[in-house]
Order: C-alpha cells, then structure tokens, then sequence
C-alpha cells in the first residue's frame, strides 16, 4: 500500500517587489511538484500580464527568468483552500485586504506578512482570529522593474520568522520547510520581534527624517541637526520598545548609525522617494502612525515623532495635490 503525501497549498498574496521575488522562487521550485501547489493573487495589469506569460524575475540568482504558477486569482476569495499565506502588500493595502480574508480563510491557515512595520502582526492578528500569524520580518533588495517583472540586486532575500504569541504550542518550522526547500533564506527565531523592531529602528528613523527634509541616508549622516532628529525619533521608538518588553541591544542606537553608514552616501529612503514625488498614498503611517499609537497608548511621549509627522503631513511638494484630488474624484 502506498500513502499519497499532502500537496501544501501556497498561497502570495502581492507581487510587488517582495512578494514577485519570493512567489517567484516558490512557483518556479514547485512547478513540477506534488510537494506544494503555488497560487499568486494579483489585481488589473499584473493578473493579466502573469496569467498570460509568468512571472519574471531578472536576477543573477535565476537564469531562468520565467515562473509559472499553478493558478493566478484575482481575489482572496478565490483561493479555496490554503496552507500558508504570503502577505506581502503595502500597509494602506492591509485593512482592507484582512476584511476580506475574513470570510476567506479557513480555520487554521498559516499567514506569514512578508510587510515592514512593528505593528503588522496587531493589525492582521485582531480581525483574523482563526488564522495563525507569524512574526516576521524580511531584507530583499528588490522592486517592481515594469508589469509582472521583478528585479532583484545585491544579496539573496531573507526572511527572519518566529511562532505566534497566541498559538505557543505549534511548531510552524516543518510548514516553513517548504519556503527553505525552494531555496529561500530563512531563519527561524522562536521571538521574532526583537528582529522586527531592530528593523523598525532604521527605517522609521532615517525615513521620516530623510522624507522630511529630502536628504539621502548619506546626509542624514553627515549633517548634525539631522542625524540628533534621526536620535530623538530612535529614543522614542526604543522607550516603546522596553514599555512592550521587547528585548533589544543596549547599543541600538549606535548600532543603526552604524548600518547607515554602510550604504552608498546618496542612497535614498523608499519613503522619502514617495513624499517627494507627491504620491497620495505613502507609509507615513507605517513609520510615524505606529509610534504615535503605541506611545498614546503606553502613556508615552512621542512629541519628536508627533512633530516630524505633521512637517511632512505639511509639505508642499508639486504634484501632491493634484494626486490626492485624483485618489478623491469619484
């Protein structure tokens, strides 16, 4: 007699440019497997061009620039069954897309939120109360090169994942297998949050600041004022921190200047390159939304934060009101 083994169903949810460099690995590892059926979920344009011809991937990493997944859906509510759920959307996309899973995930689903931002695992796990949500927090240098393709430079992607606080008696490292066995960088911390927050630390910090005040990593650096605002903003992310009993290293601060420093002086911040471009919808409220809610709630001042968030909220950057006028027209 032989056992058929289960085929786990994947699911990613998003295929900008973490979720088409990591949905790409899955679909093309298990296009010819019964280990894992791979889905992706796209909207308009995307759905379209990788329903049509795959998904591309322009990276030295893959020769092989094409994957094809098993089944391209346009909606969660398509998905039927699913195994784990790669959630890798922008954060203004996030309460409406766990309004919809409500009705549409089952009972027991693994979702693993492939999303910067310390409060990512609060807003998924509250309205979805039957799923299991894990930890994570992810480094891939990749971005959304034109309609269904991907590009990908410097290092592998990896993704740092822990267990969830509310379901400490599952072990999700055998589901997580899946992902290493298609060659994906994970490491596996049974507290994953201190990794987020570390995170948090730098692209908060330099974020806000550089957005602010339309400066490149490398001049935050260099230029006083700057790099002390960039220090208040820390100070109050790190007091959150030790209120919510996250351990972190004592030296943090200087440690995140430290990785600063490491990048190429002119590079900018992804939230920098939004505001001042204008667009309608950026990730102020990821960065400066969470550390104003946290602090409200913990009784903490975040006056540094409350006041740098409320300068780019003010910012008259050409272009931005004609983008928000065209988000509001009917």
């Amino acid at each position: 007699m032989t056992f058929q083994q289960k085929t786990t169903e994947l699911a990613v949810v998003g295929l900008g440019g973490v979720g088409g460099y990591f949905g790409f690995k899955l679909a093309q590892h298990y296009a010819a497997s019964a280990a894992a059926r791979v889905t992706f979920v796209a909207r308009g344009a995307t759905f379209a061009a990788v329903q049509a011809r795959g998904l591309m991937l322009l990276s030295p990493e893959h020769p092989d620039a094409v994957a094809h997944p098993a089944r391209v859906v346009e909606t969660v509510a398509e998905l039927g069954a699913v195994d784990l759920l790669l959630l890798c959307v922008k954060e203004y996309d996030l309460e409406a897309l766990c309004r919809q899973l409500q009705t549409a995930l089952p009972t027991g689903a693994v979702i693993l939120p492939l999303m910067n931002g310390v409060d990512i695992y609060d807003r998924i796990r509250c309205p979805l109360p039957q799923a299991i949500v894990l930890p994570a927090c992810v480094y891939v240098a990749s971005h959304l090169h034109d309609v269904g393709v991907v590009e990908h430079r410097g290092n592998p992607g990896r993704i740092i994942v822990g267990q969830d606080p509310q379901h400490p008696g599952l072990d999700p490292r055998p589901l997580l297998r899946i992902l290493t066995g298609a060659g994906i960088n994970l490491e596996y911390q049974a507290d994953a949050f201190p990794a987020i927050w570390i995170k948090f630390f730098f692209i908060a910090s330099f974020g806000l600041v550089s957005a602010r005040y339309n400066r490149s990593i490398g001049q935050v650096l260099e230029d006083p004022a700057l790099r002390a605002r960039a220090q208040s903003l820390m100070l109050e992310i790190q007091a959150i921190a030790q209120a919510k009993g996250i351990a972190l290293p004592a030296d943090l601060i200087e440690q995140t200047f430290q990785k600063a420093a490491t990048f190429p002086y002119h590079t900018p911040t992804s939230l920098q390159l939004d505001v001042q471009s204008g667009k309608s919808r950026t990730e102020l409220e990821l960065f400066a939304g969470a550390i104003l809610t946290y602090g409200e709630s913990l009784g903490l001042s975040v006056s540094e934060t409350r006041q740098i968030y409320q300068e780019i909220q003010a910012l008259d950057i050409p272009g931005q009101q004609q983008a928000q006028a065209e988000q509001e027209r009917p």
